[in-house]
């Protein structure tokens, strides 16, 4: 058995309480996230500025682990860190001037590109319409996939604020994407 293969054997508890100390465990933790850590952020802040969000997430877990106490799930502790780097990199954003703000990159696939680019536009902007709370709520939800509970932990909000935020989140959004002529 390989080393990769041990590590990807351990929990995330026992991953972080090794990534402490182990280059080799930090980047399991890594591989095992970042496309999860990606989605959430290319959801919350843009295509465009996930990867920059991605990086300041896990500099800033390296940075962590050796607080992290295992009283949550690591997951929990990750989201979270993730929503506060989102957060951080919109707010960056309010403060550059248009004309400093790069122009995407064009999409890989030219045939459907643009009407899923229309779509992808469509639900970000029923995104940003949503109230923090929901739009938070409904992204670790759907975007994120994590349960009820675990949304409960990850933003400090009661169970059934949690179902409640989420429930007003998803009828805002088909109402929007409905006005906008999408079928949800």
């Amino acid at each position: 058995m390989t080393l990769s293969d041990a590590l990807s054997q351990l929990d995330d508890a026992a991953l972080a309480k090794l990534a402490v100390r182990d280059d080799h465990a930090f980047e399991a933790l890594v591989n095992r996230h970042a496309a999860g850590v990606h989605r959430l952020a290319a959801n919350t802040v843009g295509s465009g500025a996930a990867d920059d969000v991605v990086q300041e997430v896990f500099i800033a877990v390296h940075k962590g682990l050796k607080g992290f106490r295992g009283e949550a799930q690591f997951s929990t502790w990750l989201h979270r860190i993730t929503l506060n780097a989102c957060y951080k990199a919109l707010q960056a954003r309010q403060n550059i001037p248009f004309e400093d703000v790069l122009e995407p990159p064009a999409p890989h696939s030219p045939v459907r590109s643009s009407e899923q680019a229309d779509i992808r536009d469509r639900l970000a902007a029923a995104l940003q319409s949503l109230p923090q709370e929901q739009r938070e709520a409904v992204t670790l939800r759907e975007i994120s996939g994590l349960d009820y509970a675990e949304i409960a932990a990850v933003t400090g909000a009661e169970l059934g604020t949690v179902k409640s935020r989420i429930n007003r989140g998803r009828a805002a959004l088909r109402e929007w994407l409905t006005q906008a002529g999408l079928k949800p």
